[in-house]
């Protein structure tokens, strides 16, 4: 299902019109074949070109289409599926529209349509623009609450559990997921800001090498987080080791104390003659031999620090 939208110079916001008309923004939200073949029929371009916008795994690029259109690919930050942290959102830029698709629900296009605006949707390359700085920002947003979280994380890492494990390799294969589609969108923006696909003024420039470098950022304090989690995994494993080692140790030293009292209590056990058979005490010496040689060998583990 696809909404219109329109907004003139002096609108404070986008409103919704009835049908598509000149100069209008297109969204497909939740978008469908269905919309896909609707679209490129008002488009008038074929519905092969833009069939990629249903494919929540498409990466980021840029294509030029017929009639002096194009079409970008774009990843936004997406946290309602499990396994998968980004979505496919695709701007269509034409003569008349400029049309945007997500196979999803796009949080980052309906604030904007909800929002005040100054741009009108026939400036179609500022509002291009704009879209690609918001979801730059959103990244960023999703990059510093994911780095404090593992900051505070590493302040108590000796007690760190199962479930906070699970957590921090959800967090990196966030971060991955976001590095992954901050790069191919950097070099959207720099094929955009070659002026190959569109005419760009002077600000539109300037926006655009402010884009280019807000998304560098971006990609630079991911980089950064990455290596942090993996400093961070690999100071719980060296902590984790040296726990079960310390486990080991302490469970070897058991067994080798009481080695002793099941030895001799074996050797008692034979039906042989033994010393001390006889003797009315012979249960209190053999025990208190076998108190004594404990307490010689715990002295031992302990004096080497194996307890």
């Amino acid at each position: 299902m696809y909404t219109n939208y329109l907004k003139e110079t002096a609108d404070e916001r986008f409103h919704i019109i009835p049908a598509p008309i000149s100069n209008s923004w297109i969204h497909a939200g939740n978008a469908t074949l269905e919309d896909i073949e609707n679209l490129s029929k008002i488009l008038k371009i074929d519905s092969d070109d833009i069939k990629d916008a249903l494919d929540m795994m498409e990466i980021a690029r840029i294509e030029r289409l017929e009639n002096d259109s194009f079409v970008v690919y774009v990843r936004f930050p997406y946290l309602q599926e499990v396994g998968l942290y980004t979505a496919t959102l695709t701007i269509v830029v034409t003569k008349e529209h400029l049309v945007t698709i997500c196979p999803a629900t796009c949080h980052i296009i309906e604030r904007i349509l909800s929002e005040k605006s100054t741009t009108a949707t026939s400036m179609r390359t500022k509002l291009l623009i704009h879209i690609l700085l918001r979801i730059v920002q959103e990244y960023t947003k999703v990059i510093r609450r994911i780095r404090a979280e593992v900051i505070n994380q590493e302040k108590d890492i000796s007690t760190v559990s199962d479930k906070e494990i699970t957590e921090l390799t959800r967090k990196e294969e966030n971060l991955n997921q976001c590095q992954n589609s901050l790069q191919p969108l950097k070099e959207v923006i720099e094929e955009i800001l070659s002026g190959k696909f569109t005419i760009l003024y002077e600000k539109d420039q300037d926006l655009l090498e402010d884009l280019l470098l807000a998304t560098e950022q971006a990609e630079e304090m991911c980089r950064l987080s990455l290596r942090i989690i993996s400093s961070l995994r690999n100071s719980v494993q060296v902590i984790i080791t040296n726990q079960f080692n310390k486990t080991i140790r302490l469970l070897t030293a058991l067994t080798i104390v009481l080695t002793f009292p099941t030895v001799i209590s074996s050797i008692y056990g034979m039906n042989v003659p033994m010393p001390f058979q006889r003797s009315p005490h012979a249960f209190y010496i053999i025990m208190g031999f076998v108190f004594v040689v404990i307490v010689i060998t715990l002295a031992f583990f302990r004096r080497r620090k194996w307890i």
